[in-house]
């Protein structure tokens, strides 16, 4: 049976924020800001196993992240190097017979956001985020985005585009999620470079 190919993402540079967060719980090579990455998710999950054999076999690049869930398998490798990782990438589209733009498409399910958050909801956020804190009266952006690797992406984006803290990021599972605090003018321009990022 062939694989479904849930999320093909490709990054440029991996921004501070974003690489840092995801530093904090990956259990493989860490990548270090700026470095390309690549972030593979497929159904069913055990065939994350052997399209990672031959994505560290083709090229020379690190393997960040290798989760086999219950229903998805994902494969993030990253380098310096930008064409070693196309060609890891490329690599793995050849073994699974499919290009890029068989990818499923992101799915923006909720966008929003909440200006001046207050001292309590801040406490509750904190309490579950992995990466900074908000703080009473600064403005968050909350998104949700299905296939959940996409949520990878739209951090990225946001970090890009504007001044924001990246609170949290979910992007193994049934949906990926994303909140982000800062000023609102700040959040706001972050919330629309997230969406576009997910609407190309």
């Amino acid at each position: 049976m062939m694989a479904t190919l849930r999320s093909h993402i490709f990054i440029d540079q991996l921004q501070p924020q974003t690489m840092c967060y995801m530093g904090s719980w990956v259990k493989g090579s860490l990548p270090r800001t700026n470095m390309a990455a690549q972030i593979i998710e497929v159904a069913p999950g055990i065939d994350i196993e052997p399209l990672t054999d031959v994505a560290l076999k083709v090229a020379d690049v690190q393997a960040g992240i290798l989760v086999v869930e219950r229903q998805f398998g994902y494969l993030e490798f990253h380098s310096r190097d930008i064409a070693a990782v196309k060609a890891a990438a490329e690599a793995v589209l050849d073994a699974m017979g499919l290009s890029p733009d068989q990818a499923m498409k992101p799915k923006i399910l909720a966008s929003k956001i909440i200006t001046k958050i207050d001292p309590g909801h801040a406490f509750l956020i904190n309490r579950n985020k992995g990466g900074s804190m908000i703080l009473a009266g600064e403005t968050l952006f909350v998104l949700e985005t299905e296939p959940a690797a996409y949520a990878i992406l739209a951090a990225n984006a946001a970090e890009k585009a504007a001044t924001i803290k990246v609170v949290d990021y979910r992007m193994i599972g049934a949906t990926g999620r994303l909140y982000l605090s800062g000023t609102e003018a700040e959040v706001r321009a972050a919330a629309t470079a997230a969406e576009q990022a997910l609407e190309m």
